[in-house]
């Protein structure tokens, strides 16, 4: 591992009173986030730091890493030290690393990601992680948030973990994706991508933490609610109100600053985080400036019930 100029004086430091690690870890909020420095993300990881990353992921939920020149190619090596990567079906890609997305804004073409939303949640199996690299951003504007939706089900009131336990959720590409999409490709895409149902609480399969997973860009309606609560309400469809109103609060779980992090990009920026248990923001505050940026995402697991 080479490390960097920012790279600290000790080899260990200590983030707080319970890890170390073989790099600085600088904590930006109580909740979530945290920037690695004294890492070079251009060389190979050998296994002591591969596995410290692994371990500040899923700690910190999204890692920060500075002033990363790195090539599409080593952009790749990097994320495919995590796991498999995807193929996006609908963005456009690197023309000579299909797994490398390619998100660019400008005066012609505005943003539409400033929902909140867990990437790629419609397929039966989501992604794991997101790297996510700054080529080019606006001087000011075109920040990302990103939120804990551990925190997010830890802090909801008792009563409402008893009506969402056994709970699923529809989660569908079309409603988003349709809109990139030509009208003529929906058939194909409806085919080859299907509505999946995924726990409404589901568990992160390396720390056991519950985390609400249901989200604003891709979850469209409680599949079984009307199963497990129909005799609760009054006449014929009465529940299904009620269903809407549940999944409406839902989605504003993760509006609540207190389970976010937002970060100031610059060119060279990375952010790596995991998608099981994070939701995130692109704020649209930027158009007509340009904004471009590239992104690996690791294939993850089948969402279990919690």
């Amino acid at each position: 591992m080479q490390a960097t100029e920012s790279a600290p004086d000790s080899t260990v430091v200590r983030a707080d009173s319970d890890d170390t690690w073989p790099f600085a870890v600088e904590r930006y909020t109580p909740t979530i986030g945290a920037e690695i420095r004294g890492v070079d993300l251009r060389d190979p990881l050998d296994d002591e730091t591969y596995a410290a990353l692994r371990r500040a992921l899923l700690k910190f939920k999204v890692l920060f890493f500075r002033d990363q020149d790195i090539t599409p190619a080593q952009h790749v090596a990097m994320a495919k030290r995590f796991g498999e990567l995807e193929i996006h079906p609908a963005f456009p890609h690197h023309p000579e690393h299909p797994e490398l997305v390619i998100l660019g804004r400008n005066d012609t073409k505005r943003g539409r990601e400033n929902l909140y939303h867990s990437d790629v949640s419609w397929r039966e199996i989501p992604s794991m992680g997101s790297m996510l690299r700054c080529v080019q951003c606006p001087e000011v504007g075109g920040d990302t948030m990103w939120i804990n939706m551990v925190a997010a089900y830890d802090n909801l009131p008792d009563d409402v973990k008893t009506r969402i336990a056994g709970l699923n959720a529809v989660h569908d590409v079309l409603p988003l994706f349709g809109i990139a999409v030509p009208k003529e490709q929906h058939a194909a895409m409806r085919a080859k991508f299907p509505p999946v149902e995924h726990p409404v609480v589901r568990v992160h399969p390396e720390t056991g933490e519950k985390i609400l997973y249901v989200n604003e860009a891709f979850t469209t309606h409680l599949s079984n609610y009307g199963q497990l609560t129909a005799r609760e309400y009054r006449v014929g469809f009465d529940y299904k109100l009620a269903e809407i109103d549940l999944l409406q609060y839902l989605f504003r779980q993760a509006q609540a600053p207190e389970y976010q992090v937002r970060l100031k990009w610059r060119p060279n920026t990375i952010a790596f985080w995991d998608n099981r248990s994070c939701q995130h923001y692109a704020v649209q505050d930027y158009f007509p400036a340009p904004r471009h940026m590239m992104r690996a995402t690791v294939i993850g697991d089948r969402p279990v019930a919690a």
